[in-house]
């Protein structure tokens, strides 16, 4: 049984390699059609937004909430709430919890979309017709992906913070001077530019992995329904792994 799942494992690795590199032999040489990838990336990015900011909203609340009440405890006066809530979201929460929205929103969507094709024979069909179904179906999800999710990223940014700038004026009597010394004196470009990079490498796990599900879907409706599922929870637990060694990482450089 032990065989079995590592002989899948390294097959699995060995196909995603595969089509990682198509990808990239597809993206410098196949004739885009620039139609499909703006579509693509109103999906990923515009139709995304509303819940992106809303998550970052709550999330920016609660952390300027927790922080204020925890160092009021200790220093009886809340400080630092707005350092922390824009480091928080800038290096960790930002990017992460942006691409866990997308991967059920948009990731799904690839998978199901994709499997489907493949179930119905469509991919089959492409094939046929002399279509070769990455360039078709894969890279205009792919760069959608890429160019969305660090704009996705930076709106999550903002709201985040202006959350956390009306629990701290409304609910902890911290003045807005005070909440802006806050980032600006302790907040770097580089802790920008930490969380921006994390989002381009996620969104290429969810590109990756939602298409490649998709690609290798079989069974009917059922093997489509599975295949979304494992798409999903596949690629969050990859970005919340990738998230410790992409920190130490850019941490090693400065970042």
């Amino acid at each position: 049984m032990r065989q079995k799942y590592t002989t899948q494992f390294f097959l699995s690795l060995g196909k995603v390699t595969l089509l990682f590199r198509q990808i990239f032999y597809w993206l410098g040489r196949a004739k885009l059609n620039w139609e499909d990838v703006f579509y693509q990336m109103s999906e990923v990015g515009l139709r995304s937004l509303p819940v992106t900011s809303l998550t970052a909203l709550f999330t920016g609340m609660v952390l300027a909430l927790q922080t204020g009440g925890a160092s009021r405890n200790i220093f009886n006066e809340p400080i630092y709430v707005g350092t922390v809530v824009a480091l928080s979201l800038l290096k960790e929460l930002g990017p992460v919890l942006t691409a866990t929205v997308v991967v059920g929103r948009v990731g799904a969507a690839f998978t199901a979309e994709i499997g489907t094709m493949k179930v119905t024979e469509q991919i089959d069909a492409l094939y046929t017709l002399g279509t070769n179904p990455i360039r078709y179906l894969v890279i205009p999800r792919f760069l959608a992906c890429l160019v969305m999710m660090p704009i996705l990223t930076i709106f999550s940014n903002f709201i985040g913070i202006l959350g956390g700038y009306f629990i701290s004026l409304y609910k902890l009597d911290i003045t807005p001077l005070v909440y802006y010394h806050d980032i600006v004196d302790f907040v770097i470009f580089e802790d920008f530019l930490h969380g921006l990079i994390k989002s381009v490498f996620y969104a290429g796990i969810i590109a990756l992995v939602s298409c490649y599900k998709g690609l290798e879907c079989s069974g009917g409706a059922e093997g489509v329904g599975k295949a979304t599922t494992s798409a999903v929870v596949t690629s969050i637990v990859l970005i919340l792994v990738s998230d410790y060694f992409l920190s130490t990482a850019l941490m090693a450089f400065g970042l």
